[in-house]
């Protein structure tokens, strides 16, 4: 069993206030440089706003969105026997205590309970691991964002020409509802649940693909969407996405899915390693 430095409970609280108030540091540096390079005054301005608003937000220690989504947990190594119930608990007090706005509702009432829980809430992601710590990541995902996810099912014939297609129409087609330049997930291969399953992962990873034909297609795909003209919240301009992240897992023979996860500037994440009764909180997520 994992010793920890304080209850559970608390480390959710903390994780969830420190995604919510403060924009992880690659997110931060890819606005002020979109920023830098932006040559359309309308698309500055918006930048502009939005550097000052992160700004604020970590200043005032409040969500830097009114919108602040429904945290999604990604729980790694030792996996305590209470953690959904220690996940509950700590997202019911930091709805009440950031706040943060009670978001989920029954698909078909529209009612709330107002804590943020409900029926298969909190979402939590399990990979246990006989590693000597536990890891618990949370992403924030605001209807903007999650209403423009999409998955298709490529003719295998349309190979990676198809892939780029598709991602680019999905992302041209949000326009400016997912509140662009965020970044962009997108997951290719696998079975059509696990896509869109790694397209919304990741979009937490922060550092450099390993893999390098993804790498590259990363890349084009980058340099393909800024070249769109979109610009920030679709109101025209040279900054349509800060990144775009690719994962990949091997499909049916017959098959080739294709899932697109569109971020918005606010692409809120932040991770805690517990181990040896100690907690150490990071932004830099790399999943």
């Amino acid at each position: 069993m994992i010793k920890l430095p304080e209850p559970m409970e608390q480390i959710v609280f903390n994780l969830l206030k420190l995604a919510n108030t403060r924009l992880p540091p690659d997110v931060g540096w890819a606005l002020e440089a979109a920023a830098a390079w932006e040559t359309n005054g309308r698309a500055a301005a918006q930048l502009g706003a939005i550097l000052d608003n992160v700004k604020q937000a970590e200043l005032l220690g409040r969500p830097m969105c009114q919108d602040t989504g429904i945290p999604v947990f990604y729980v790694r190594g030792e996996i305590p026997p209470s953690i959904r119930e220690d996940i509950s608990a700590g997202l019911a007090r930091a709805t009440a205590e950031i706040p943060l706005r009670p978001n989920t509702v029954d698909p078909l009432t529209r009612e709330s309970r107002g804590d943020n829980l409900g029926a298969g809430m909190p979402v939590i992601h399990y990979f246990p691991e006989a590693c000597g710590f536990t890891e618990v990541s949370v992403m924030l995902k605001g209807a903007g964002t999650e209403n423009m996810a999409r998955l298709g099912m490529l003719n295998p014939s349309e190979g990676v020409e198809g892939v780029k297609r598709f991602v680019a129409g999905v992302v041209l087609d949000a326009g400016g509802r997912p509140c662009p330049p965020g970044i962009v997930g997108v997951g290719i291969g696998g079975t059509a649940d696990g896509c869109m399953a790694m397209a919304k992962e990741v979009t937490m990873s922060s550092g450099e693909n390993p893999d390098p034909a993804l790498k590259a297609l990363e890349e084009e795909l980058f340099v393909a969407l800024n070249g769109s003209g979109l610009g920030p919240m679709g109101l025209g301009g040279d900054s349509t996405v800060l990144a775009v992240r690719i994962k990949a897992a091997h499909c049916h023979t017959a098959s080739l899915p294709v899932a697109v996860n569109v971020g918005c500037w606010a692409t809120r994440r932040a991770s805690v390693r517990l181990s040896g009764g100690r907690a150490e909180y990071s932004q830099e997520a790399s999943l």
